[in-house]
């Protein structure tokens, strides 16, 4: 189960989120869906909320100042950590108005994560869509390493994914072992390869589970992801701190019978609690703010 269904409403537009991992479970505007959406459980990760790091883990241990810290290996084919700490757990609502609604919750401990925190997340539905603000509080006493990332299927519409264009402000891709999907050489300029999104590229025959970084913001200062058609489509956009974005394109998403789209915005690449690459570090008491969101194009 995902717990109590939290529904927001601005106009037209209407998100649902869930009290169990505090998770995206829809965003419409006036019927129309601009995400992925499910019946039981979240398929594929589908709305999740992943802190203290997104993404993977290599083998579930990483080390620091020489000591290992094991963390419960969640990926279990591959024996990597996935995803954090926080996506299938309850969070308890801390305010909930017509518009928006937060949630927070607070790990103590956990194997391999000897750092105390609290993360609330606050989704709110403006004429502008939906935006969504992270925040990170280390609770305890010494400096801790966090990521902050998300992983909506953003929609375009009705539109079938397959007869859109994904552009993204990607300027480098990182090569992976293909068998533990664990970074295996440093970022790669997409300039001339097919992994350059930057001008747009039909998605029809495209397979990605590929982790992308050296996220350009645009001129306001945000970074912009889409995929569109030529009546319009989605955008996914994020602060400057969300440099990195991994995009996954299932064959099908259960229960749509089509497929779709992962875009999900990342702080940091796969296992950088053992590269440190864009790790962020909170001392005790300090935290940590980061935004994001989903807007309709051509609406």
């Amino acid at each position: 189960m995902t717990g109590e269904q939290l529904e927001i409403t601005h106009g037209p537009a209407r998100a649902v989120v869930t009290t169990d991992g505090a998770g995206l479970r829809a965003f419409e505007v006036a019927g129309v869906p601009y995400v992925e959406t499910y019946t039981d459980e979240p398929p594929m990760g589908a709305g999740a909320v992943l802190v203290p790091w997104p993404n993977r883990v290599a083998a579930a241990t990483w080390s620091r100042n020489g000591q290992v810290h094991h963390l419960e290996p969640t990926e279990a084919a591959r024996g990597n950590a996935i995803h954090g700490l926080v996506r299938r757990a309850p969070w308890t609502v801390i305010e909930h108005t017509a518009s928006a609604v937060t949630l927070q919750v607070t790990v103590d401990s956990a194997p391999g994560w000897p750092f105390p925190f609290r993360t609330s997340i606050s989704y709110a539905l403006s004429d502008n869509g939906l935006a969504i603000t992270h925040v990170v509080e280390n609770r305890g006493e010494q400096d801790m390493p966090f990521g902050v990332g998300t992983h909506p299927y953003p929609r375009p519409g009705n539109t079938d994914v397959d007869d859109c264009t994904l552009t993204l402000a990607a300027r480098t891709v990182l090569p992976v072992d293909e068998d533990t999907m664990i970074p295996n050489g440093e970022p790669i300029d997409v300039s001339g390869t097919d992994y350059d999104f930057a001008v747009g590229k039909r998605l029809r025959d495209v397979e990605l589970d590929t982790a992308f970084g050296g996220c350009k913001p645009g001129e306001d200062g945000l970074v912009h992801h889409s995929v569109t058609h030529p009546g319009g489509g989605v955008e996914v956009w994020a602060d400057p701190a969300f440099g990195w974005v991994q995009v996954f394109t299932p064959a099908e998403f259960p229960g749509k019978g089509a497929r779709a789209v992962a875009i999900e915005p990342m702080t940091c690449p796969p296992d950088a609690l053992n590269t440190g690459i864009d790790l962020r570090w909170l001392s005790a008491d300090e935290s940590w703010t980061g935004r994001w969101g989903i807007r309709p194009l051509g609406a």
